[in-house]
């Protein structure tokens, strides 16, 4: 017998890929989508459509919103892709194959392909690339370290698939860059529950390797002015990491100097 798999997304201001996404995956027995209050059409697309079941959740991070999603699924294997991925079909067959095949195995790794604006992305760091997407949703659970970039923790092996997931990661530059700061912003709150402290070499040199490793390095520059604009984004992507975490410190200090100011009026 096949075995029935849940596929699972969040999405916010999707309208532009939710239904090539939906489209991908409708070979999944259970579709569940986690909006977090859509204003572009996106929730009412869902809503409309026969094979999602969409529930609305405010946004806190990544790993909150994934958990969420992962906890409303019925079945036991689980196919988790993000609004702008696509499972191609040499894909869907090899997840379906695999699952009939292997019982050795709780989780499997998908490799994906970049896209941008509609053409590939060879290198600027990515071409290594892989992440969690297929796996027994009784096995695995998002750590609570991470806020974005989440990270799944497995109780068992996990193997790599051959065919890759396509990535739409790049619409166009206002788009990607307000994704670049939303994780600057997000990573800068993940840092300061870790207790890890702002200072200016970080701010100043981080950025700079970022860009220098993956342009260089990682060849970026052989992607042309594609590799130059994601190198330079993903650059900025620490830039606000490190200022935002500066901003939250210095925020605390006020927080905490104020309620000792209180405290110390009410002695008197």
């Amino acid at each position: 017998m096949r075995t029935p798999i849940t596929a699972l997304v969040i999405t916010y201001n999707e309208v532009h890929c939710i239904e090539r996404c939906i489209s991908s995956i409708a070979f999944a027995d259970e579709i569940i989508v986690v909006d977090s209050f859509s204003t572009d059409g996106t929730y009412e697309y869902l809503l409309k459509h026969p094979k999602v079941q969409v529930v609305q959740r405010p946004f806190e991070n990544f790993t909150k919103q994934k958990s969420f999603a992962l906890s409303k699924a019925t079945n036991d294997w689980v196919l988790f892709i993000d609004a702008d991925e696509q499972v191609t079909p040499k894909l869907q067959a090899e997840i379906s194959k695999t699952l009939q095949s292997d019982a050795d195995y709780v989780a499997y790794w998908f490799r994906r392909k970049f896209m941008f604006c509609g053409k590939p992305l060879h290198f600027s760091g990515w071409q290594t690339d892989k992440n969690y997407r297929l796996f027994r949703k009784d096995k695995v659970r998002f750590s609570d370290k991470r806020m974005v970039h989440e990270t799944l923790e497995i109780n068992g092996k996990s193997a790599i698939l051959n065919e890759k997931l396509i990535h739409y990661c790049y619409r166009d530059f206002n788009n990607y860059k307000s994704k670049m700061l939303h994780y600057g912003r997000l990573k800068a709150k993940e840092c300061l529950l870790q207790d890890k402290k702002f200072n200016y070499t970080c701010l100043l040199l981080k950025p700079f390797w970022k860009f220098s490793y993956n342009y260089v390095v990682r060849l970026g520059f052989l992607d042309g002015i594609k590799g130059l604009t994601i190198c330079y984004l993903g650059a900025l992507e620490i830039i606000v990491r490190y200022s935002e975490l500066r901003k939250l410190e210095l925020d605390n200090k006020r927080a905490y100097y104020y309620s000792v100011d209180k405290k110390s009026v009410f002695v008197e």
